[in-house]
């Protein structure tokens, strides 16, 4: 028997979320009960977004905050149909947590007392971690009065770095500390900006309070909730964590360490002040392209050149040009918007007629991160006897994180490998994808890319992520190890000998210039069989990236079935006409999966080379 299923049956199966006996699995940072309440994006909409059909609007959407954000998944969080999916196999695994992962995906409900807490002390709580006292649905407009609005804007810009009594920041969780009090003004909490807004300057302050903060320009701003661990929970005043870190058969003082994007970038040389000269950048193995030091923003939200730029439509178009940050939040996600499109694009009601196109335009924001600032691909000749040919795939890292890097359940990024001689001829194929089956063939060269996480078994003394029928499992709440963790470093990585990021399964040499740094690199070395072949012979190396595997989908749907997980509507005793409304989150999922491409792989880079006979 797997250790940590045992002690977690132990601890939680008899005890659910309900009222008289809560173990609170957010105890940190602010809390439901605000004396404001979050807004809904509607009230920035107004102001920050530009119109659908406007003569300006071909202009507006490439940079106005508010339509850059409707597309993006931080504005679909509470939308995306994986999440609701894998949020149903943690509740079956531990109930109640779900609490934990709804404060992300909805902190406008979350805040509103809508999931698990009381709103008022005494008040009793719900039994909401399955999302079933959230108000509004998927495609009704982004108001106040609708938790399914994601990452909204009143959310950020009123992120503060200390609590109400000077209580640190918590790096992880999405443990922040919201600004509750009246600007003088008296129109609510201070909007906070990068933007200090001179006398007379040439941009006029906002209609609403504002307040300039340096903490919203901060790569510490996003680690608040891109550093994810196994929860510090409240079980009767007794805090502990949800899960210990189990590392090489020892169980660490630590949570378990979920995603560490953040801390991936803090121990890099992109959170240097001063970056090294191009010079010895090109030593490290890094194309040369970031001279200073980068934050989050600096990628995930890039100014715009745009001429017309403008950040509010009562202001003059080309106000903000080269002094405004696109709210595109783009990672390496081009299947899910497109998802959000064809199941809620014609009734959602965020941007009128707009938000399909706008969905389309964070696809290709995702699709140019992944093939313009990911990753280089080149492919070596190490030797050629007219037997085998070898060759070197060196894969480089030109991110601030690992690659790739976020929630690992799912997502995978590997090498294929096709050499063809001058006939036409395959000759050797590794990585090979089916794109009828979605099947990854897993020959014995095959180099994937992943952070596989698993369960902890003491009889074994093996960390475990597949079940007994040989089936990976996603266990995102109960898995207490890390099986394998071969994703890239970023350039000048540090946390080589920290157990939370070290690689895992594979060995990063130190970089040549300083010991201290991993390379961020990885070379893998093919042999192709070349006998009889008609040279030349052309290699094609091609990195590619997919947001859902196969296997991540089939968890999903199969853990529904097997745990009889009901249909929305069932669950949540409601009559919708939208969403997984008469079948289960896993195989709405599915479902979903198989009808729009099946999380179809990207190709992100390619290296293409012709090598000669023998010598």
């Amino acid at each position: 028997m797997i250790r940590s299923f045992l002690l977690l049956s132990l601890l939680f199966l008899c005890q659910p979320v309900l009222a008289g006996n809560p173990i609170d699995f957010t105890p940190h940072g602010s809390q439901p009960g605000l004396t404001f309440a979050l807004e809904g994006g509607a009230k920035c909409h107004s102001c920050h977004a530009g119109y659908y059909g406007d003569p300006n609007y071909d202009n507006d959407k490439h940079f106005m905050p508010y339509t850059t954000w409707a597309g993006s998944m931080k504005a679909q969080a509470t939308r995306d149909p994986l999440f609701w999916a894998a949020l149903d196999v943690a509740n079956n695994d531990i109930p109640g947590v779900g609490d934990f992962c709804l404060k992300c995906h909805t902190p406008q409900g979350w805040f509103k007392g809508h999931v698990v807490k009381p709103v008022n002390q005494g008040d009793p709580w719900l039994d909401g971690a399955n999302g079933c006292e959230l108000q509004g649905d998927h495609v009704a407009r982004n108001t106040e009065g609708n938790d399914y609005t994601g990452v909204t804007c009143h959310f950020c810009h009123r992120m503060d770095q200390h609590g109400p009594n000077g209580e640190a920041q918590i790096i992880e969780n999405g443990n922040v500390w919201l600004d509750d009090e009246a600007c003088a003004g008296g129109f609510g909490p201070c909007r906070k900006g990068p933007y200090d807004y001179p006398v007379g300057g040439a941009v006029g302050e906002p209609p609403h309070d504002w307040a300039y903060s340096d903490f919203i320009q901060s790569a510490e701003f996003c680690g608040s909730c891109h550093d994810v661990s196994s929860p510090e929970v409240d079980d009767n005043g007794t805090l502990r964590y949800a899960q210990l870190f189990w590392h090489n058969g020892t169980e660490t003082a630590q949570p378990m360490p979920i995603e560490r994007t953040y801390t991936e970038w803090q121990q890099s040389l992109y959170a240097d002040l001063i970056f090294r000269d191009p010079l010895e950048l090109a030593d490290y193995g890094q194309i040369p392209v970031l001279l200073k030091g980068e934050t989050c923003q600096s990628c995930h939200m890039p100014q715009t050149d745009n001429m017309a730029a403008r950040a509010c439509v009562f202001n003059a178009p080309g106000d903000r040009e080269n002094n405004l940050r696109t709210h595109q939040f783009a990672g390496g996600n081009t299947w899910v918007p497109q998802v959000i499109k064809a199941v809620y694009g014609d009734q959602l009601e965020m941007v009128d007629q707009g938000i399909k196109e706008l969905l389309d335009l964070t696809t290709t924001y995702a699709e140019n991160m992944l093939q313009l600032h990911s990753a280089a691909v080149d492919v070596e000749l190490v030797s050629n006897d007219g037997t085998n040919l070898v060759v070197d795939v060196k894969v480089t890292n030109l991110t601030g994180h690992k690659l790739p890097t976020g929630y690992p359940e799912g997502r995978r990024m590997w090498i294929n490998l096709l050499a063809t001689d001058d006939g036409a001829t395959d000759l050797f194929e590794s990585g090979a994808y089916d794109p009828v089956t979605a099947v990854l063939t897993e020959d014995p060269q095959i180099k994937v890319y992943e952070s596989l996480q698993g369960q902890w078994d003491e009889k074994s003394g093996t960390c475990e992520v597949e079940d007994e029928s040989n089936n990976k499992m996603f266990h995102f709440v109960l898995n207490d190890c890390i099986y394998k963790d071969n994703r890239i470093p970023p350039l000048g990585f540090r946390g080589g000998n920290d157990i939370t990021l070290a690689p895992v399964g594979i060995t990063y040499p130190n970089a040549p210039q300083n010991s201290d740094y991993l390379v961020n690199y990885d070379v893998t070395r093919y042999t192709i069989p070349v006998t009889g072949a008609q040279f030349p012979v052309t290699v094609t190396a091609t990195l590619k990236y997919q947001t859902a595997s196969k296997e991540y989908i089939d968890f999903l749907d199969a853990e529904a079935t097997a745990n009889s997980i009901p249909s929305e509507n069932v669950m949540c005793d409601r009559s919708w006409t939208v969403g997984p409304q008469n079948q289960s989150r896993g195989a709405f999922a599915k479902q979903l999966w198989q009808n729009h491409g099946q999380s179809a792989p990207v190709d992100m880079v390619i290296d293409i080379q012709q090598f000669g006979g023998s010598p």
